[in-house]
């Protein structure tokens, strides 16, 4: 059954109805947060008595932004900070020993954002040294927890914040406001959400209720925003409005790529840029560092894929020279084609570490917390984890992801691939103004993805750099012709097809002031 335009704007109302906090009015106050008073107070404290506060970040993009958010904020005070954020290849995740290592010798108060919850020996050692640490994290919570002054995360069973599912970023944003609720401070809040919204996508929360809110003003912020560096954002892209997409697949992987390949304070610099040139300079080493990125991920990935075990329900693959800055994404990619959740590992020194993705229907970090007897150590949450093994267990690992796999329930139902079949005559402005009423798109508000049978191909060609994507020129009707986008596939694969069903979203293209629409194709269907 073919959907109308009234269908699809029932059901996608039908999801966001009932959502609590879907609005900035309605969103919780920052006082629900177990130890958030008691983490404020403190570091009000150490602004009167001029102690030293040292804030620590992660080299992904919630962890800069977290960080970014957090040193504008005390600028803004008018309070001086440091802050570090680890370098993956040299200090590893998190705050660890070697972190404290380059600490101030006189800092009194470290505050890490968006990591800290597993670091139970830099935790002590910040102890023994008279540092007191205060965790903001997001991650979910191990059994034993560090020993911190203060630690402020929704996962936290006795945490009565009514929405758990946050970025580190958000948790931040929410430390911030109670700063300055202590100080008693005229600071607008909403001024952040312009980068918060990024990391919000970035870190692929569910799209519902408070992030829903947050992200969708934070994405109409970024348009007009005063920030420099995403004022040359919006250039670069050269279009009037940046949706959840742009962010997602343009800015995002350029945030990431300073920590998958070299430096991620290039990333933060980029960021808190003060002015054009010093944002643009900083916007062409990340572009740059990306093109190395988008390399060496498509030579690992189509190496991981001649080592995929089909007939695993989870998959874990392992090279020891992959770069493990590029992990993450693999791992995604190969959860995305084989539909099962995905570990991509690689060696340094004696051990093997690597970072998994779920499509969310599995619970990473239970099924790791299930297989804890096989790793040395492990973290994230729901829909990305990471994990570090000892070589000799790389086999027991894998079988033991599998059988623990089995005794988890899906923790959502199954979803279908596409919304509902749409004819092309269908695909006009009327339908995008109905699909962009309710983005930003992502985990829980999935972007609509709709079945179209039987499509007649004029045309079949290859895009791209190099040459890694595909265009199909198809028949609307009889007088017009559309373009559809298959991203990430080569153009030989379908030479030989006249026509075809696909499942394929709608997209807006903006080229030289022309704006017309599109197809996104997720999958290829050469008969139904």
């Amino acid at each position: 059954m073919l959907l109308s335009k009234e269908k699809l704007h029932q059901l996608l109302s039908n999801r966001v109805l009932s959502d609590s906090f879907n609005s900035l009015k309605t969103l919780p106050s920052p006082d629900s947060f177990k130890d958030i008073k008691k983490a404020s107070q403190r570091i009000v404290q150490a602004i009167n008595n001029k102690e030293k506060i040292t804030v620590v970040g992660d080299y992904d993009v919630d962890g800069i932004v977290s960080t970014a958010i957090m040193v504008e904020f005390f600028e803004i005070v008018g309070y001086p900070i440091d802050y570090i954020i680890p370098n993956r290849f040299i200090h590893g995740y998190g705050l660890s020993s070697k972190i404290i290592e380059e600490l101030d010798s006189n800092t009194k108060v470290v505050i890490t954002v968006d990591n800290g919850i597993s670091a139970i020996d830099a935790a002590q050692i910040c102890k023994d040294r008279g540092i007191d640490l205060i965790i903001t994290d997001h991650h979910t919570t191990p059994e034993i927890l560090p020993t911190a002054y203060a630690i402020v995360n929704p996962k936290q069973t006795d945490c009565s914040f009514p929405y758990s599912h946050i970025c580190g970023a958000q948790v931040a944003w929410y430390v911030c406001a109670a700063i300055k609720s202590e100080l008693k401070l005229d600071i607008n809040m909403g001024d952040f959400l312009d980068i918060l919204s990024i990391a919000i996508i970035a870190d692929i929360m569910p799209m519902r209720g408070l992030n829903f809110a947050m992200t969708k003003k934070g994405l109409e912020f970024i348009s007009k925003s005063k920030r420099v560096a995403l004022q040359e954002f919006v250039t670069m892209c050269n279009k009037t409005k940046i949706n959840g997409e742009d962010i997602g697949f343009l800015l995002a992987p350029l945030l990431n790529s300073a920590g998958r390949l070299d430096d991620p304070r290039i990333s933060l610099n980029f960021l808190l840029s003060k002015n054009r040139y010093e944002a643009n300079e900083n916007l062409y080493k990340l572009i740059e560092l990306n093109n190395q990125r988008k390399e060496l991920q498509i030579n690992i990935y189509h190496q991981a894929q001649s080592l995929v075990n089909t007939e695993d329900e989870v998959i874990v693959v392992f090279d020891e020279d992959w770069n493990e800055g590029i992990l993450g994404i693999v791992a995604s990619k190969l959860c995305d084609k084989y539909k099962k959740p995905a570990f991509v590992l690689t060696q340094k020194d004696d051990i093997i570490k690597g970072s998994a993705r779920s499509s969310g229907l599995i619970d990473l970090y239970e099924l790791l917390t299930l297989s804890q007897d096989s790793v040395l150590n492990y973290g994230g949450h729901k829909s990305a984890a990471g994990v570090t093994i000892k070589v000799e267990n790389l086999e027991y690992f894998r079988k033991s992801l599998n059988e623990n796999k089995a005794k988890l329930s899906p923790s959502e139902e199954f979803r279908s691939e596409y919304i509902g079949e749409l004819s092309l005559d269908e695909v006009d402005f009327e339908l995008f103004d109905i699909l962009e009423q309710f983005e930003p798109y992502g985990l829980e508000n999935e972007k609509p993805y709709f079945l179209f049978k039987d499509i007649q191909i004029q045309k079949v060609m290859s895009i791209g750099k190099n040459k890694e994507h595909t265009k199909f020129v198809v028949n609307k009707n009889y007088s017009d012709s559309f373009e559809a986008l298959f991203f990430g596939e080569n153009a030989t694969n379908y030479n030989d097809l006249d026509n075809c069903s696909f499942v394929a979203s709608v997209g807006l293209n903006e080229f030289r002031g022309n704006i017309s629409l599109n197809l996104h194709i997720k999958e290829v269907i050469r008969s139904l």
